[in-house]
């Protein structure tokens, strides 16, 4: 037997006779190194059995009118509302957003985010790629590096269980020029779905739509499987391979039962689903979080700046004067969208989901400290990437805290600044995928996932 202790006597130095021994112990027909090896193996196992909830609320939302209020500056930099206090000291929310403010406890706010690109379209790829510049070659505008969702559709494996990987929720097809799956390919573009009021589920990409009678699949998939093989080799493109792959899709998913009940919302309480319903909105992220809860690893919900069928100005968060007065905007939606959003994260605290699924809620950028008038007499904010503000919440980790902070006018950070790469690398890391991890291009250049750094105070 190997005495540790007396093994080493008075001498500090471990011999190599030593090492091997205590390198060869053994727990239960393990040697230490298997040991470790298998925890570091079910702490992946784990890993990959959370979920991520991206709220993604387009537009560009002011940190200065929500989540970073500056009470002290001037007028023309501090806006119209006031802060209000929350249920944690030193947090405090604009007092539109008062559900938020009894909550404060099950989030964290994330305000020294920051980048260089103040377009909207620039904005959701850098924050969704990390990347700034398009790569020569890149066809029909799209961002040659694929965006969050699509690299972890890839990573994951697309399929797990029968379930999708990410999916795409909101009736806006997330796969703009500027996100989408760059360089992986268009088969691995995310299938999309929204809820809408009238209709129902909607399925928005067109190769998840198979009008096909259930009892046929299987014949007809056999049929279709030999003519598509053909087919694929005919285009080097990667147009076929995709409607392929979304082919098998559509079958896998939609004759799955497991699949069928996830993205059936009916089946939910009707109390919990007219809690969820301050807007059209409160269903899609209903529909979010039964997909998570159903083994869903990445969800990412769209949010406009109006419900469905509304015909108010303001549809969606980008706030110049020359749009609209963005007082009157904000009074109408951060109502509905207070509303949501923390019902959205009690629910998943109701559920014991938060040890498991963190929800993030961001847009491209912020807007600009200073306020902006136009002859109408509109108020309004222009882009601003060097400031902004995220939600994050849940992820198995204690909230009611604030991760970095900006100046006194909220223009740029004053503490540490996190770039777009980090944030990814925070979710891709939360998810088991290692954010170093290289994929080729279509040239067989390498390019990592994300070339940040976790930010360790969110996870």
């Amino acid at each position: 037997m190997l005495d540790l202790v007396n093994s080493l006597g008075g001498n500090k130095k471990v011999n190599r006779r030593t090492m091997l021994s205590v390198g060869s112990i053994c727990l239960g027909g393990l040697s230490l190194p298997q040991l470790f090896q298998l925890q570091a193996q079910a702490g992946q196992t784990e890993k990959k059995n959370r979920a991520v909830i991206v709220l993604w609320v387009h537009g560009g939302p002011s940190h200065l009118e929500t989540y970073d209020m500056k009470p002290d500056a001037s007028s023309e930099i501090r806006g119209n509302f006031s802060p209000i206090h929350t249920s944690v000291p030193g947090i405090d929310v604009c007092e539109l957003l008062p559900k938020h403010a009894k909550i404060a406890d099950k989030y964290t706010l994330l305000r020294s985010l920051a980048h260089d690109e103040a377009d909207h379209g620039f904005g959701t790829r850098r924050l969704c790629t990390g990347y700034k510049n398009d790569m020569p070659g890149s066809a029909n505008g799209y961002s040659y590096f694929p965006a969050m969702e699509t690299s972890i559709y890839r990573s994951l494996g697309m399929l797990k269980d029968g379930m999708p990987v990410a999916v795409n929720v909101g009736p806006f097809k997330a796969s703009t020029p500027w996100r989408g799956p760059g360089f992986f390919g268009a088969k691995y573009d995310v299938p999309q779905y929204y809820v809408h009021p009238s209709n129902g589920l909607t399925q928005g990409a067109d190769g998840m739509q198979l009008k096909i009678d259930p009892l046929r699949f299987g014949d007809r998939r056999h049929l279709l499987s030999g003519f598509d093989q053909f087919r694929a080799n005919l285009d080097n493109s990667g147009a076929l391979d995709a409607i392929n792959q979304y082919q098998r899709q559509a079958f896998d998913v939609l004759t799955s039962s497991r699949v069928a009940t996830a993205f059936d919302i009916s089946k939910e309480e009707i109390k919990l689903r007219d809690r969820y319903n301050a807007c059209g909105f409160g269903q899609d992220l209903l529909l979010a979080r039964r997909l998570v809860e159903s083994g869903v690893n990445f969800v990412n919900v769209y949010i406009s700046g109006q419900p469905y069928g509304s015909d108010a100005k303001g549809y969606n968060w980008d706030d110049h004067a020359v749009n609209w007065d963005m007082n009157k905007a904000m009074k109408a939606r951060l109502p509905w969208y207070d509303h949501i959003v923390t019902t959205l994260i009690e629910d998943l605290y109701d559920r014991g989901l938060d040890e498991k699924v963190m929800l993030v809620v961001t847009g491209e950028f912020g807007r600009t400290p200073r306020l902006e008038h136009n002859a109408n007499g509109n108020i309004g904010r222009d882009h601003w990437p060097s400031a902004m503000s995220v939600l994050i919440s849940g992820g198995g980790k204690k909230r009611g805290d604030i991760v970095g902070a900006t100046n006194s006018k909220g223009e740029n950070p004053k503490t540490k600044r996190y770039d777009p790469h980090d944030f990814l690398a925070t979710i891709y890391d939360y998810l088991g995928i290692d954010p170093q991890t290289n994929y080729l291009d279509n040239s067989g250049r390498p390019h990592p996932l994300a070339r940040g750094q976790v930010i360790e105070e969110i996870i």
